[in-house]
């Protein structure tokens, strides 16, 4: 039975090592609590206790870090815990080894990414990386809250400052001020939901804390070019010496189709004799097929295409790389929009610009849908209040009945005339 006795700051100051060995010196007043005196100088503190008829020792904090009184409070926590029968040592343990956020991210990217589009996956992948890791990474996934995550959502949507896209004389580029990036926000909320969903379904936590996250309101953008507009893209891609990028903006704007669909289209998808594009699941955002019709101009760039490409080659733009479509774009359309005055012209506005082009040939709803290969109408419904003939129509109804009817007025001779008569 080893010799107990009160455990003060001087008794663990004046402890001294002995050679060779670690020993114990046991207090008299919580049983089991010890510190222990290392044979290189080191002091911690102990608890030993018995579970289920094993000795069990655990080391919960170090001398000077842990007063001795603040391990003394501690050792009666753990006391108490014992003597209802838990194991602090079997739990510290579980907890070590349970999954943290990285692990989900990890797995999340592992099993659940591969089965989207690439471009999507690639940006779930980055925002996982950059914005979710860095806040939550070595916390355990049964520690997230919905508070943690309306407050990791609430930073992502105050936005960042970023550097000037121009660069100024010197080399010094100034940060612009923070912008509000509510849409970010909802993106990421959603890939948490999605993420912690997984981990139920895993038995990682038992609840989703994302499930219910506060979605920011989104302000929809909405660019389309005018005729005027149309003219001088259509002028500029005709002037350009880039004709391989020329005619992917000119097949964007012919088809309503998004930029990475056009870049990675192959001969083998167009059937130039029933005039239609078959776009296969990879290379869509709904990862289904889609079928569309196409123009006789856009049969015209497809067989120009087979005259200019090496024969043996599936891609209709190949890259620079062997094997590859072409990859770069930006650069090209940062001359058209200097070019045509379009600054504020993205590639993708072209795809809305396709569409109001439909709403204002009389395509329903329904068609616009098809043709642009949404998956849901509410994505759709946007080109709705572009088609405001039918309202207008009907608001003119509704003024015409209201307005007076004409009455014939008499002047006074007349009535005078009348009368004399």
């Amino acid at each position: 039975m080893p010799e107990r006795i009160k455990l003060t700051e001087k008794v663990l100051r004046e402890a001294e090592p002995a050679s060779g060995r670690d020993y114990q010196i046991f207090d008299s007043d919580v049983r089991g609590f010890a510190v222990c005196i290392y044979r290189g100088g080191g002091r911690a503190f102990t608890l030993d206790y018995r579970n289920a008829g094993r000795q069990r020792r655990m080391t919960f904090g170090r001398w000077p870090d842990w007063s001795v009184s603040a391990a003394r409070e501690r050792a009666k926590e753990l006391r108490r815990e014992v003597d209802a029968g838990g194991d602090p040592l079997a739990q510290r343990q579980t907890r070590r080894e349970a999954p943290r956020v990285t692990d989900l991210i990890e797995r999340y990217c592992a099993e659940h990414l591969p089965k989207l589009s690439d471009h999507n996956a690639a940006d779930q992948r980055s925002a996982l990386a950059k914005l979710v890791a860095p806040a939550w990474g070595r916390k355990l996934v049964t520690e997230i809250t919905s508070t943690d995550v309306d407050n990791l959502l609430t930073s992502i949507a105050a936005g960042r400052a970023r550097p000037h896209k121009v660069k100024p004389n010197n080399r010094a580029r100034k940060l612009q001020p923070a912008k509000p990036t509510p849409v970010r926000a909802n993106r990421i909320g959603e890939i948490l939901r999605k993420m912690f969903t997984l981990a139920v379904q895993w038995e990682w936590c038992e609840t989703n804390p994302a499930q219910r996250f506060h979605r920011r309101i989104e302000t929809p953008r909405e660019r389309f070019l005018s005729k005027d507009e149309i003219a001088n893209l259509a002028a500029a891609l005709d002037a350009a010496e880039d004709r391989r990028a020329a005619d992917i903006i000119r097949m964007c704007m012919l088809t309503g189709a998004r930029l990475g669909e056009v870049r990675q289209s192959r001969f083998e998808q167009f059937n130039l004799e029933h005039m239609s594009w078959s776009k296969p699941p990879a290379a869509t955002k709904q990862r289904r097929v889609h079928r569309v019709p196409i123009s006789d101009e856009t049969a015209a760039i497809v067989r120009q295409r087979q005259l200019l490409v090496p024969r043996g080659t599936p891609w209709l733009f190949p890259g620079d790389v062997p094997g590859q479509p072409i990859q770069e774009m930006r650069r090209f359309w940062r001359q058209i929009q200097k070019t045509c005055g379009l600054s504020d012209v993205r590639i993708h506005d072209l795809r809305h610009t396709f569409a109001s082009l439909l709403v204002s040939g009389g395509a329903s709803l329904e068609m616009i849908g098809k043709l642009l290969g949404h998956s849901q109408m509410q994505t759709t419904l946007r080109y709705a209040h572009m088609m405001d003939s039918p309202l207008r129509a009907g608001v003119d109804a509704v003024a015409d009945a209201f307005r007076p009817k004409p009455r014939l007025v008499h002047d006074a001779d007349d009535r005078g005339n009348a009368r004399s008569a």
